[in-house]
Parts: structure tokens; sequence; C-alpha cells
């Protein structure tokens, strides 16, 4: 089976993995799904857990430009700024819903390269680095 082993954690969404995110791969049909499951969403049979790369490229994107309604949003002490979201294409063929961590919205473009790291709440994704790409 390609990829590394981890057993699975409480939270499919934890940035214990050091590299990549923590999802899984159906032993029978080898769907992989983020974030991790112990059951396959195509055919419910068992599914490993797999460290997948989270590297990919934008498939696509949008821009929240207005805050969201309160509760249960909670308005930053420095007020509202605008951000994007987006699907990320991993490198196994899933899509992965994150924030877009970029310097500039305009500069968003669909197809760039993103790593997706995993933390509280929605995953992150950067643009990836030239010395990323392909490890």
């Amino acid at each position: 089976m390609a990829g590394a082993l981890i057993p699975m954690a409480t939270d499919p969404r934890s940035p214990a993995v050091a590299v990549g995110l923590q999802g899984s791969r159906c032993s029978g049909c080898a769907v992989t799904a983020y974030p991790a499951d112990d059951a396959c969403p195509r055919c419910g049979g068992p599914a490993d857990s797999a460290v997948l790369q989270g590297t990919g490229t934008l498939w696509t994107w949008t821009v929240q430009r207005f805050a969201p309604k309160s509760p249960p949003y909670r308005m930053p002490p420095d007020g509202f700024e605008p951000f994007a979201l987006g699907y990320v294409e991993l490198t196994e063929g899933l899509r992965v819903a994150a924030v877009l961590d970029v310097d500039d919205l305009d500069g968003i473009r669909i197809g760039m390269p993103l790593t997706v790291n995993a933390g509280d709440g929605v995953p992150r994704a950067r643009p990836t680095t030239p010395g990323e790409e392909g490890s």
C-alpha cells in the first residue's frame, strides 16, 4: 500500500501528522478520503489511516468580502479582513476545502500550486515554494 500508515487519531483533522494530512484509504476499493474515517465513503468497507502529501493545485476559489453573521462569528479585535477560500486538488486526486493564506487576493489563480496543512477548524493552504514541489 502506498503512503505511510498511522493509527487513527481521535480528531481526524489532528495536526499530529508532521508532514501532510491525516487521511484514510479504503482497503477494498482504494478510495482516498480526507478527513480520515474508519469506513470508505464509496463502498462502506474498512479504511486504513494514510498520510496524504498535502500538496496540490487550486481547483476553484472565492473571496469572503464581508463579515459572517453573528453568532456564531465573533468579530476579531482588529476588525474583519477579507479572506479567500478554495478547493485544493491534492496529488492523490481528492479535493480539500481550505482557507487560502495568500498575501495578495488578486494574485490567486486556478491551477496555482498549494500546500495544505491541518489545524484547528478548517485546513489552511499556502502557496507551495519551488523546493517543496514534488516532495
